[in-house]
């Protein structure tokens, strides 16, 4: 996975022990947050991106409180509950980019749990074979899509970057 940071139990490279320290601050960083926590089990590819993450009936959102990391085991507390939670992880997998971590568990080797913030939940409009106009404005370039059908439009502007990234994207 792209922007991850991993910790192995066991793992002798020198960078295990610095991602230790990162997840560990990420994870007291929590504290206080609305969190989602997942648990499935890995793929037989082991490659947790082809796990599905939508929401399931077990599934949980909840404020966690006093998340810590003592020794390699995770704690942490339900706003409800005095009693402290824990789990003693095998590996850690932190995505730095969509903030998830993802804890395999030592004493379930099978079984990956994924908290983090809830996700945004984008509106999504479709539109097919819409009218499209192209202009410049400066430095930026204005696309405007058009669907008179559902009466809607877009303008997506983009900048010089922006524009050049979607080129080298486009066929």
């Amino acid at each position: 996975m792209a922007h991850t940071i991993v910790w192995q139990q066991g793992n002798t490279n020198p960078e295990n022990v610095n991602n230790f320290a990162t997840i560990k601050q990420w994870f007291a960083n929590l504290n206080g947050k609305q969190i989602t926590w997942r648990q499935r089990l890995v793929p037989s590819t082991a490659d947790v991106r082809e796990v599905d993450w939508e929401t399931q009936r077990f599934d949980e959102v909840f404020p966690i409180t006093n998340p810590e990391i003592r020794g390699i085991t995770l704690y942490w507390r339900k706003p409800d509950s005095q009693q402290e939670r824990s789990t003693t992880p095998d590996k850690l997998e932190l995505d730095n980019l969509r903030q998830y971590l993802y804890i395999y568990l030592q004493s379930q080797k099978g079984v990956v749990i994924r908290i983090g913030l809830p996700e945004i939940v984008y509106q999504t409009i479709q539109l097919a074979n819409p009218l499209w106009e192209y202009s410049q404005k400066e430095e930026n370039y204005i696309v405007t899509l058009r669907d008179p059908q559902q009466q809607l439009e877009v303008k997506v502007i983009l900048s010089p970057e922006n524009l050049s990234q979607l080129k080298q994207k486009l066929p």
